[in-house]
């Protein structure tokens, strides 16, 4: 009896240690596999809190914000800390302009941009379809025509090729899953000479209280812009904590 309940034990610990092994392996095996069958990105197992534990160019992508935080988007303190208005003035756009926000959330920048395009218009873009809901619902409470909201992939804003004349994305960049797939849709879309506008908080200054992920350095910007043909035209540091990158389609010899 003593025998066999020894043996049942044995055995009982076998096959744990088995299932564990196959736990932990499983995992590991995949990340290997991420990282060999792409030449683009990289999973790893260790990975901050704050993103994803995809890797691309070095860098962490962040995760992205949930529509829960919509509010925050729109709180009243937002002008006072970032200027946005000042980000409306830099894009130098003209009345007919077509203008794709990137990320729009709830539209603050949208808005805020069609009243400048009278004969224009704002493609407010986004992956959540309860961000698009809000722009919906506040396009339709301020009469507001030059709005159109989008619905985006994680690799595709859904653009048509050479149909808008400036990409702008507001501390959004960070938050892609699939950036570089995002970014070449994007130059796909813009016409000759558009442009792409990226703000995001400067991840080179530590005393901006922003957590790490959700900051990016001009050097990363452009290596990361530069891989899907953007060129680098110019950095506005007119914003309190934010770059003000511009950047442009390569022109094809």
């Amino acid at each position: 009896m003593k025998n066999q309940l020894k043996s049942t034990c044995l055995s009982f610990t076998l096959v744990f240690l088995l299932i564990l092994w196959v736990y932990l392996l499983s995992p590991i095996k995949t990340a290997i596999a991420d990282t060999t069958t792409s030449t683009i990105y990289e999973q790893r197992l260790v990975h901050s809190p704050d993103g994803i534990g995809k890797f691309y160019m070095g860098r962490e992508i962040a995760k992205y914000m949930s529509h829960t935080g919509a509010a925050w988007l729109e709180r009243p303190s937002r002008e006072a800390e970032e200027q946005p208005s000042k980000i409306v003035t830099a894009l130098n756009i003209k009345p007919t302009d077509v203008v794709a926000d990137i990320g729009a959330g709830t539209g603050y920048l949208s808005f805020r941009i069609a009243s400048l395009l009278p004969q224009g218009k704002v493609f407010a873009i986004d992956i959540q379809p309860e961000m698009l809901d809000i722009i919906d619902f506040l396009k339709k409470e301020n009469n507001i025509t030059n709005v159109e909201p989008v619905l985006a992939t994680a690799t595709n804003p859904n653009l048509e090729p050479a149909s808008i004349d400036v990409a702008l994305i507001v501390d959004a960049y960070h938050e892609f899953e699939y950036p570089q797939e995002v970014m070449q849709e994007i130059s796909k879309a813009l016409k000759p000479g558009g442009r792409v506008i990226l703000v995001e908080y400067r991840g080179e200054n530590p005393f901006i209280l922003i957590k790490a992920l959700h900051k990016m350095t001009q050097r990363q910007v452009k290596k990361e812009m530069q891989a899907v043909g953007l060129v680098w035209r110019e950095t506005k540091n007119f914003l309190p904590q934010q770059h003000f990158m511009v950047f442009e389609k390569q022109i094809q010899a």
